[in-house]
């Protein structure tokens, strides 16, 4: 197989044959969500995510996939997230934050829009909002110990727990009848601007991520306990707020 492709788009006609190839009637949508479908798509290094929706029949023949799996994760495709029409509507209640993320950033590829018409309760996207950032606060703690302050470890804790915030953010932006920008420095500012948080520590995280900023082991320590600091406030200000 060739290499990832530069624009997702290009592959819709080919998986969409196989995908209706391998599952015929049973298959219902297949949908394309997160970076590969926003501008922040990078060749080579973001993953192509798809969803694709079967009926209950269908979903019983997951094993008809793996060649599918097999053969397009050579060009960047990660495992597709296999789904019916109804686990989507009887897991809004325990899922809200991920299907939140979904909506942000989707193309559909085939058939009917699975995601347009969901809602959400307030109430259980506040409570999943707080259960991730409190149980986030936990590892961040853990892993600082761990880190033993060595600046490699906590820049690569950084980097991975950074994205987790953003997607959080989509639900905290919900919760404030906000729009969210599909840009991650936009949905910064407009996170913390909503809930009084630092503006410019979410962003150097960012930077550290991207590899925009290389701070030294002082003045990383120094970012890393405000981090804490505000991830701890934020679980708090969560925590009390009235919906």
């Amino acid at each position: 197989m060739a290499k990832s492709p530069r624009d997702p788009k290009e592959i819709f006609p080919a998986v969409t044959e196989e995908l209706r190839s391998i599952f015929g009637g049973e298959l219902s949508s297949i949908v394309l969500y997160g970076s590969a479908a926003t501008s922040d798509y990078r060749p080579g290094r973001s993953d192509i995510n798809f969803m694709v929706v079967l009926t209950e029949d269908g979903i019983q023949n997951l094993d008809l996939a793996f060649g599918f799996v097999s053969k397009w994760r050579k060009r960047g495709v990660a495992v597709p997230l296999f789904l019916t029409e109804s686990y989507i509507m009887a897991s809004l209640d325990v899922f809200p934050l991920e299907y939140l993320n979904f909506q942000s950033a989707y193309v559909v590829v085939y058939g009917p829009d699975p995601l347009r018409e969901l809602t959400f309760d307030p109430q259980w996207v506040r409570l999943q909002c707080e259960r991730e950032i409190k149980g986030k606060l936990l590892l961040l703690r853990e892993g600082f110990l761990e880190s033993e302050g060595k600046a490699s470890i906590l820049k690569q804790i950084i980097r991975n727990s950074i994205v987790s915030f953003v997607a959080i953010f989509e639900g905290l932006l919900f919760l404030k009848g906000l729009s969210s920008p599909k840009d991650k420095r936009a949905k910064i500012k407009a996170v913390t601007e909503a809930y009084g948080l630092d503006s410019g520590l979410f962003e150097r995280l960012l930077d550290v991520r991207e590899g925009i900023y290389n701070p030294g082991k002082e003045e990383l320590l120094k970012i890393f306990k405000s981090y804490l600091s505000q991830v701890r406030l934020l679980g708090q200000k969560v925590d009390q707020l009235v919906i």
